[in-house]
């Protein structure tokens, strides 16, 4: 299959969570549910990463092959490519507590994409985006309980 054309391309994000070493409780509950988003067509992944900090400070780098990590895939990271850098790598293990490990993932918002393409065509262009981290969000709903 050819390779998507960049004007169809959906918004682009990356997360990095990192798991302390005493509460990491991998069960492969994250990877059905990330199974889920890519079968259901809500995102395509374009880079999954597993950093290991040792104690000592010794960074080791896993790369992972995920289930769509086939033909089109592989042709977007080609055309994507240098989204995550091997400078980005190591400042994000630089950014890692000893004794941990942390997931990166990076992908592509395809539910987004057929809205992205029509701002892109009327001439749109992207002036700012973030977001609200959860914890924010429960601060604040917090302080309007207490507040009544």
């Amino acid at each position: 299959m050819a390779s998507p054309d960049t004007d169809e391309l959906g918004p682009v994000d990356y997360v990095v969570v990192e798991f302390p070493p005493a509460t990491s409780h991998f069960t492969g509950e994250m990877a059905e549910e990330l199974d889920k988003l890519v079968a259901s067509g809500t995102i395509r992944v374009l880079d999954l990463i597993i950093l290991t900090k040792g104690a000592d400070g010794e960074i080791d780098v896993m790369e992972v092959d995920t289930p769509d990590s086939v033909g089109e895939l592989r042709a977007a990271e080609a055309q994507l490519a240098g989204l995550l850098a091997e400078e980005d790598v190591v400042n994000l293990a630089t950014a890692m507590e000893p004794g941990t490990t942390a997931g990166v993932l990076v992908w592509e918002n395809l539910w987004a994409g057929p809205f992205a393409s029509a701002a892109r065509r009327a001439g749109g262009q992207l002036i700012a985006n973030g977001r609200i981290p959860i914890q924010a969000i429960l601060a604040s709903i917090e302080a309007d309980e207490e507040g009544e």
